[in-house]
C-alpha cells in the first residue's frame, strides 16, 4: 500500500510539473536556471580565452545551447558547451577577426567623415546607414553560424539575406532587446546572470522564425519546379 501511494504521489507531482499553472511555473523556473547557468559559462569561458580569443567561441557555444533549448533537445549543458567551445575555437575566432576588422574600418571612416567638411562630410549619413546595416547583419551572424553548416563568407552572406528578407523579425528582436537592456539598467544584478544568455535567447528565437519562413519559401519553390 505504501509503495502504491508513493507511486501515485510521484505521478501526480510529475503531472503537475508538466501541466497546469504549477507546470508552467516549473518550466519558467527551469528556463531561468538554465539561462543563468549558460550565462555564467559564457562569461567564464570568455575569460578562459583572455576575452580576445574566448569571446567568439564562447558566444557560439552559448547560441548552440540556446538553439537546442528552443528545439527542446535535452543535452548536457556543460559538456555541450565545452565540446562546442573546443570544436569551434579556430573557426569562430577567424569569423570574429573578420567582423572586428570590418567594424573597425567602419568606425575609422565614420570618425573621419564626421570631422570632415564639404563634400566628404555629406558621405557621413550614407556610411552611418551602412554601419547600422552591418550591426544588423552581426545580429544574425551567430544564429546562422549555429543553425547552418557553412563556410565563413557564406555565414556572413546568409546573415545579410536573412536580415534583408525578414526585417519584421529584426525589429521585434531589437525592441525586445531594448526592453531587456532597460531592465538590466534598472536591476544591475541581472547583468551577471543574464547579460549574454537573454539576448542570445531573443535573437535566436527571432532568427528561428526567419529560418522557418525561409525554409517554407524554399520548399514551395522546389515544389513548383517539380
Amino acid at each position: 500500500m505504501v509503495n502504491l501511494y508513493n507511486n501515485i504521489t510521484i505521478r501526480r507531482i510529475t503531472l503537475m510539473e508538466s501541466t497546469g499553472v504549477v507546470g508552467g511555473i516549473y518550466k519558467v523556473c527551469e528556463w531561468i536556471m538554465k539561462l543563468a547557468y549558460i550565462n555564467i559559462l559564457w562569461g567564464l569561458f570568455s575569460l578562459l580565452g583572455l576575452v580576445i580569443f574566448g569571446f567568439f567561441p564562447a558566444t557560439v557555444a552559448m547560441f548552440t545551447l540556446i538553439r537546442k533549448l528552443l528545439s527542446n533537445e535535452d543535452v548536457p549543458t556543460f559538456r555541450t558547451f565545452w565540446t562546442t567551445y573546443k570544436k569551434e575555437f579556430k573557426k569562430s575566432n577567424s569569423l570574429g577577426l573578420v567582423l572586428v576588422i570590418i567594424g573597425f574600418i567602419f568606425y575609422i571612416d565614420l570618425e573621419f567623415l564626421r570631422q570632415s567638411t564639404g563634400f566628404l562630410h555629406l558621405l557621413y549619413i550614407p556610411f552611418l546607414i551602412m554601419s547600422l546595416v552591418y550591426i544588423l547583419i552581426v545580429l544574425y551572424i551567430f544564429p546562422v553560424y549555429v543553425h547552418y553548416d557553412l563556410k565563413l563568407l557564406q555565414v556572413i552572406k546568409n546573415a545579410f539575406f536573412i536580415m534583408l528578407l525578414y526585417p519584421i523579425y529584426t525589429i521585434i528582436a531589437i525592441l525586445i532587446s531594448l526592453v531587456a537592456l532597460y531592465l538590466m539598467i534598472k536591476i544591475p544584478s541581472l547583468i551577471v546572470l543574464f547579460s549574454g544568455s537573454i539576448f542570445s535567447l531573443i535573437i535566436m528565437s527571432c532568427a528561428n522564425l526567419s529560418f522557418n519562413k525561409n525554409d517554407e519559401k524554399l520548399q514551395k519553390s522546389v515544389q513548383k519546379v517539380y
